[in-house]
């Protein structure tokens, strides 16, 4: 299939791209690594009448979700983002996928999103009245629904610095590799120095119209050793008032139990992750931009 016709434009400034988004507000849309955008016009599900081409742009969201995945910086101390990254589509996809593209799509069976919302992250936006912050728990309204304002444009996504003595996973289930998940979690823990749990962040995927932090299980781990008992206590309490939407691969009943089980094993691999006694992390107030 073919896009409806659109205006195209290609700013070579970011204050020009504020001015198209100022000018024509919810008749534009931002062209990023167009991995989304493209197959909703193909489509015809999105029939924007000005296409805005920020690829020429050098701004931090336009990072190419490729480089994310090869970074050692971010396997080294953001290592949620690199293991988000390995579910993510399929190599060709993350050649042209930017980080903020993905995250301001806001698809909740997205991997992006959903890591952002487990290190409790948030994104900066941008347009000719100002810059603002937007936590992610501000960001994410409904499905493929942020925030944002139409003369806005997301230009940088941060992460804050993550404690020493943490674990991470991030797990999921598709059909096959590179299609959308069933379900998933992103799971992060850290651990005093008697190894019990003091902090614990578990985000799930596909399981509302939003990415969506199960602050029940979260509560439980904090305080207990993290073993599989603790896991699956945890795991019951994400899914206990959760009804994610069924379709042909699977009923709410079916897809409830399948996060439960990513939640489970999310868990057990973060904790079989924490690093050695004395390890590292980024200099305090440093973060990823």
């Amino acid at each position: 299939m073919k896009p409806p016709p659109f205006e195209y434009d290609a700013p070579s400034s970011v204050d020009e791209a504020l001015a198209l988004l100022a000018t024509h507000g919810t008749d534009a849309k931002v062209l990023a690594g167009g991995q989304s955008l493209v197959p909703l016009l193909n489509f015809r599900l999105a029939r924007p009448a000005r296409i805005v081409d920020v690829n020429g742009l050098d701004i931090g969201a336009m990072t190419r979700q490729s480089v994310l995945e090869r970074s050692t910086l971010v396997a080294d101390h953001w290592p949620l983002l690199h293991q988000a990254m390995g579910y993510v589509a399929h190599a060709q996809l993350r050649n042209r996928g930017t980080v903020g593209g993905s995250i301001a799509h806001a698809d909740p069976a997205a991997e992006l999103p959903v890591a952002l919302a487990a290190l409790g992250g948030s994104v900066v936006v941008r347009s000719l009245r100002g810059e603002r912050v937007i936590q992610w728990e501000d960001l994410f309204i409904t499905h493929l629904t942020t925030s944002l304002e139409p003369d806005e444009l997301l230009v940088e996504v941060r992460v804050p610095p993550m404690p020493m003595r943490t674990g991470t996973a991030f797990k999921e289930y598709s059909r096959r590799h590179g299609d959308f998940a069933l379900g998933g979690a992103a799971v992060s823990v850290t651990v005093d120095e008697s190894g019990l749990c003091e902090r614990a962040a578990v985000a799930l995927l596909a399981a509302a119209p939003t990415p969506v932090r199960a602050t029940q299980a979260e509560k439980i781990l904090v305080g207990r050793k993290v073993d599989l008992d603790t896991a699956r206590e945890a795991a019951a309490l994400a899914v206990s008032d959760l009804h994610p939407t069924g379709d042909i691969h699977g009923d709410s009943n079916y897809r409830r139990q399948l996060i439960e089980a990513m939640v489970r094993r999310a868990i057990m691999a973060a904790a079989k992750r924490l690093p050695p006694e004395g390890a590292s992390a980024l200099p305090e107030g440093k973060s990823s931009e």
